[in-house]
This record gives structure tokens, sequence and C-alpha cells, in this order.
């Protein structure tokens, strides 16, 4: 079997020592080459092509976003993000990043001190992006040399017809892997006023979740905050799920439970699903998006079940096609559609004709 061939790039030397020696001492897992600034690491990997990057986002001579949209344009290799920014530039770098094609975020090794679960963490990460086949990026070859994302042409809605009765009241989104890039798209595809809420669940970890509302809504016509507990249900805007909370529908409200995790997972994909399968049924509107695991399959198939509008991402546009694939092996998903497609369906679903009584 061969081994997984690691690039290191981080300006610290007592960091990057750190981390070549965790994955050289690994079974499996060779480093290959290191890099200290953005340059080296753009002229490594194209020299390299190793199987996964490691990669800091505050380098000298090119920043970790620079490096990032240049190797997803030119070089596509899967890249973990390991930083220790927790200020708000630096975190919306890093959600251009995962934007741009970033697969996964951690945080750096805690001082000088070993912590076994950090390391399990950072060698199971590995592992698990070396599998991913990452696909060449469209955003350095639009736009080269900028950190804003160019303009793209609106899809056209595809046909889609809804199988409940009534109006639709609710969306519920859930996306893990790859995640902050196809949430975007999707917001940016709905006019900003979106007659209904919307519900997001997306795999982020503390401390990088911090500031992720704050960066969607800059980035978007529409208002994004995170959940509060009972708060109405009736308020129009983008409403995450807090990091490690999970996000309930629950009448005319929503709450915030600290539940066990779900397939690994808190806040979890399904736990909303699943609510909103009881409470709204054939008056919601579910998509499952890219991701690594399963969480959100059994809960988009309750909905599918309740009558609701099922979407899931399909695999050539996905970043990662596992959440949605098991939703599609499960039966769950009514359409299958390509990203830059999901955003006007989900718009021409919300134009559908309202019966009487439907609240507006």
């Amino acid at each position: 079997m061969s081994r997984i061939r690691v690039l290191v790039v981080e300006d610290s030397l007592t960091v990057r020592k750190r981390l070549v020696e965790l994955l050289s001492a690994e079974a499996g897992i060779e480093v290959v080459g290191e890099a200290e600034d953005g340059r080296t690491a753009i002229e490594r990997c194209e020299a390299l092509r190793p199987d996964v990057m490691t990669l800091d986002m505050i380098l000298p001579v090119m920043s970790g976003l620079a490096v990032t949209e240049y190797v997803m344009a030119f070089c596509p290799t899967p890249i973990l993000i390991v930083s220790s920014s927790t200020n708000r530039r630096e975190l919306f770098q890093t959600y251009e990043a995962l934007s741009a094609g970033a697969l996964d975020v951690m945080d750096k090794p805690p001082g000088d001190q070993t912590d076994e679960d950090w390391e399990r963490r950072l060698i199971s990460t590995v592992r698990l992006i070396a599998r991913v086949k990452v696909i060449t990026h469209p955003r350095a070859r639009l736009n080269p040399g900028s950190s804003a994302r160019p303009e793209l042409p609106p899809a056209a809605a595809p046909a889609v017809e809804a199988c409940g009765k009534g109006s639709y009241q609710l969306l519920v989104l859930g996306a893990s892997t790859g995640g902050p890039g196809a949430i975007l798209r999707v917001l940016n595809a709905l006019p900003a006023d979106f007659p209904v809420p919307i519900l997001i669940v997306l795999h982020l970890a503390m401390p990088f979740a911090q500031a992720f509302a704050e960066w969607l809504g800059s980035n978007t016509s529409h208002q994004v905050r995170y959940a509060s507990d009972r708060q109405p249900l009736n308020t129009r805007g983008v409403f995450l799920a807090p990091p490690n909370q999970h996000l309930v529908v629950r009448g005319a409200t929503l709450q915030l439970a600290d539940g066990a995790e779900r397939n690994f997972c808190k806040p979890s994909v399904d736990v909303l699903f699943e609510s909103v399968a009881r409470e709204h049924g054939a008056r919601a509107i579910a998509c499952l998006l890219t991701g690594m695991g399963r969480d959100g399959a059994s809960g988009l198939l309750e909905i599918r079940k309740a009558g609701g509008f099922t979407i899931a991402q399909d695999e050539a546009t996905s970043v990662v096609f596992g959440m949605p694939r098991e939703a599609v092996l499960l039966g769950a998903a009514m359409r299958v559609l390509p990203l830059p497609e999901i955003g006007p369906a989900l718009g021409a679903l919300l134009k559908q004709p309202r019966s009487a009584g439907s609240h507006g």
C-alpha cells in the first residue's frame, strides 16, 4: 500500500518540526517536503505533487489564502489548514480559503505539551482528506491575483414541481467539508427578500466557527445570525446552528439542545432535519450539500417521507460526495442537482402559488 505523501507548510520552525515529527512517525505517512513561506509552498507543491498539504494561514511572501487559490486552480491538492488564527481578519481568511477549495481546518498544537487527542485528530484528518479526489477550482483562473470571489453568471432554474400541498414555510440546509463555499453559492442565488427563514447546520469546529455568521453575512445580501434559544421562527433571514449545540425546531420556535453528538457531529444536520420533519413536514424544503460522512442523510429522508421537498448536491460539484451520496442511496433526495442549479431551484419552489391561509 502506498504511503500518504505530505507537504508541511508552516513559518514557525518549532511548529513545523513538531508536525513533521508527528507525521513522519506514523506508519503509512511520509513527509516529502517542508516550506516556510507561501511562494516556496507553491513551488514545492508543483514539484512534489503531494497527497496532502498542511497549510498555515499566516505566511511570509504569500498568504495561506493566496496559496490555496493558486494550488486549487493549478495543481489541485487536498489542503488541511492548521492555524491558530482567532481574530476576525484571520478567521475571514480561513473561511475564504475553505471557500476556495481547502478541505478542512484544525487548530495548531497547544504549546510544547503533548496532546494525544490533538495528535490523533491530526493523523486521522490527514488520512481522511488524502482519500478526497479534489478538482480544479476555477476561482484563481477566473480572477488571478485577487481574493475576491469572481462574479459568475446565474444559472437557469431547473424545472421543479412540488409534491406537497400548500406553501413552503421553511428552508433547511446541511453541509460539512466544502460547505462554506457551497452555502455561499446557494445563498447568493436567493433573493435578499427570500420569504421564509433559512436554517443552516455546518460542521465547523471551534474556534473557527466564531465569526462564520459575520463572514457569510458580509458576502451575501442576507442577514445572517447564529440562532438563539427559544427565538420565534417567523423571522426572515439566515440562522446558523451555534458551534457545539444542536439546533431544533419545536412548533414556531427555534431551540438549542446540548445533547450527545450524532454521527460524531455537534451540531448535527440529522437532529435539525428530523425536528423539521416532525414539526413542519410538507411545509419544509431541505437541501443536503457537500460533506464527508453520513450526517443529514436519514434526516433528509424523514423530511421527504413527511411530504417536504428534498434536494441533494450532485457528485460532480461536491467537494466530497459523502453526505449527499448517503442521502441518494437512501432515496431521500427528490432531486440531485449541480451546485449552480440549487439556489435557482429553491427560488423557483418559493415562487409557486400559495394556498389560502398560508403564512407569508
